[in-house]
């Protein structure tokens, strides 16, 4: 799949979450925390577009935006044509039948006061999906669509393994009839053999049910086995959007290849150059100037101190926010970080 196939489904346009920082007697607003920084970017039908970087890039942020979980700060999200921070409380709880999230912790995302079948019911019921006389019936389907038994839909969620409670997660998500899935690091807290297991489960249900994802996660490894495209953001920002073989065989931005270098190779004659990054993120209060990456930069001069980078197109699926890129594609092999 490339970024121009099938229809745009959901658009981000310029969108900015900040979270405002209280200080003295009377609790006034003193700072922001821009966790967002005015991004961009579109999703096509069918297609899984990641989001990685770094702890406080603000990709979990931009997944629960676009839920409008967390009260945007500014831009627009275009679903179907629709913008969804135009929508009173109550039509947004209608649109979220068409998008659901799964979260990280598959125990603290469950009621523990609640069976299987309650949890999913009460999805079903709110948003008023299928017949309930035959609701029994239609969520012990999806509980064994999902590699759940039937005769366990009476259980509670302690009653479960970690990998058990997040395809019960998947099975909610999947009772409303979403068209896009939010998926927020949904296999981060799993153990590796049950990561695969359930990235091939979410594969096979993108095929049965034309499913679209967004995939946001830290594991390079993960995102490479799901993904169609991929975001990476630093500081709130995007440095790259790419398709997935572009960006893992030439990566356009310096912060990309740093973080490619950092996935451990699986061969034993392999020999792999780590790129380490000196220095520690800015804090997303008070961001650098320009190029938000420049304060770790190998390659920062002073363009990269003043002036923000505009996107260049680097490939038919590829572009990046460098200002190396001005003159042409740059090569980063035998990059070695300062200091």
């Amino acid at each position: 799949m490339t970024m121009t196939d099938g229809k745009v489904l959901l658009e981000v346009n310029n969108l900015k979450q900040y979270f405002p920082i209280k200080g003295g007697v009377l609790g006034r607003t003193v700072n922001q925390v821009k966790a967002v920084d005015d991004i961009s970017f579109v999703i096509h039908e069918g297609e899984t577009l990641s989001i990685v970087g770094e702890s406080g890039c603000g990709k979990s942020t931009t997944g629960r935006s676009i839920m409008r979980l967390e009260k945007p700060t500014g831009g627009q999200i275009i679903y179907n044509g629709e913008d969804l921070f135009a929508l009173s409380k109550k039509e947004m709880r209608r649109r979220r039948g068409d998008i659901q999230i799964i979260f990280q912790d598959p125990y603290a995302s469950l009621n523990p006061r609640r069976t299987v079948f309650q949890t999913i019911d009460e999805a079903m019921t709110i948003q008023k999906v299928g017949d309930k006389s035959n609701r029994r019936q239609d969520i012990g389907e999806l509980l064994k669509t999902v590699g759940i038994g039937e005769h366990q839909m009476n259980l509670y969620p302690h009653q479960f393994s970690g990998g058990q409670r997040q395809r019960i997660g998947i099975a909610r998500a999947l009772s409303v009839r979403p068209k896009l899935i939010i998926c927020d690091e949904a296999v981060s807290a799993l153990d590796v053999s049950i990561q695969a297991q359930v990235l091939n489960l979410l594969k096979d249900l993108q095929r049965r049910f034309k499913l679209t994802y967004i995939f946001i996660s830290h594991d390079l490894g993960v995102v490479r086995h799901i993904s169609d495209r991929i975001i990476v953001m630093y500081l709130g920002k995007i440095m790259e959007i790419s398709d997935q073989k572009s960006l893992f065989n030439n990566p356009g931005h310096p912060y990309t290849y740093a973080l490619l270098s950092s996935i451990p190779s699986t061969k034993m004659d392999e020999k792999k150059a780590r790129v380490i990054l000196h220095g520690d993120v800015p804090s997303p209060v008070n961001p650098p100037t320009g190029c938000p990456f420049h304060t770790r930069c190998p390659y920062v001069f002073d363009q990269c101190v003043s002036e923000k980078p505009v996107f260049y197109q680097i490939g038919e699926n590829q572009s990046a926010a460098c200002h190396l890129l001005k003159n042409g594609k740059v090569e980063f092999k035998n990059m070695k970080s300062p200091g």
